[in-house]
C-alpha cells in the first residue's frame, strides 16, 4: 500500500524541486544549436520564450530574496533572521548580534547568486548560464546552508540546533499567508410537495 497524502507531498515537492531544473538545462541543451533570435521560426521562438521565463524566474526570486532580507538590515528594522530566530527559540544578547550577520550573510549569497546569473547570461554561452542556474543553484543554498551551520556551531556558546523541516516550517510561517475567504453554507433544495 502507498504512502498516506500527506506522507507523498514533501517527496513530491522535492522531486518537482530537483527534476524542474534539470528538465529546463535538458531542454537548453537540446536546443544549443537554435540561435536566440527574434526571427518567426518555432524553434527560434520556443528558445527565446524559454531562456526569458526561466532567466526571468531566476532573476525574480533572487530578487525578491535579496529584497526580502536586505531591506530589514535597515536602520530601526529587526533582521529577519533574528525575526525567525526569536520566534523559534527566544535569543541572548550573543544570538542578535549573530543572527544580525546570518541576514547579512544571506543577502550577500542572493546578491552574489543574481550578478552571477546576470554576467553569465549577459557574457557567457547560455549553455554555462544553464548550468549554474538549473544546476548548480540549489546545491549553492543547500552549501551556504551547511556552512552557517558549520559556523554557528564554532561560534555560539549554545548553538540551537534545529532540522531542515523546523527551519522551512519556520521560514513558511515567517511570511504571512492571503486570508481564504470564508465558505458559504450549501443552501438546502427546496422540496416542492
Amino acid at each position: 500500500m502507498g504512502a498516506p497524502p500527506a506522507a507523498r507531498a514533501p517527496r513530491l515537492a522535492l522531486l518537482v524541486i530537483v527534476a524542474l531544473p534539470v528538465a529546463s538545462h535538458l531542454i537548453i541543451l537540446a536546443t544549443s544549436h537554435i540561435r536566440l533570435s527574434l526571427h518567426p521560426s518555432f524553434g527560434g521562438m520556443f528558445k527565446l520564450g524559454f531562456v526569458t521565463v526561466s532567466a526571468l524566474t531566476h532573476w525574480s526570486i533572487y530578487a525578491a530574496l535579496l529584497s526580502g532580507f536586505a531591506l530589514t538590515l535597515r536602520p530601526g528594522h529587526e533582521p529577519l533572521i533574528t525575526a525567525m530566530a526569536r520566534r523559534m527559540h527566544g535569543l541572548t544578547p550573543e544570538m542578535v548580534g549573530y543572527t544580525r550577520k546570518v541576514t547579512i550573510a544571506w543577502s550577500l549569497f542572493f546578491a552574489a547568486q543574481l550578478a552571477t546569473s546576470v554576467a553569465l547570461f549577459c557574457f557567457a554561452p547560455l549553455t554555462v548560464w544553464s548550468f549554474f542556474v538549473n544546476i548548480l543553484d540549489i546545491p549553492l543554498v543547500a552549501l551556504m546552508f551547511v556552512a552557517e551551520y558549520a559556523v554557528r556551531l564554532r561560534v555560539l556558546d549554545d548553538p540551537p540546533r534545529h532540522s531542515i523541516g523546523a527551519i522551512i516550517g519556520m521560514v513558511t510561517e515567517t511570511f504571512p499567508r492571503p486570508a481564504k475567504p470564508p465558505l458559504k453554507p450549501v443552501a438546502e433544495p427546496e422540496v416542492t410537495p
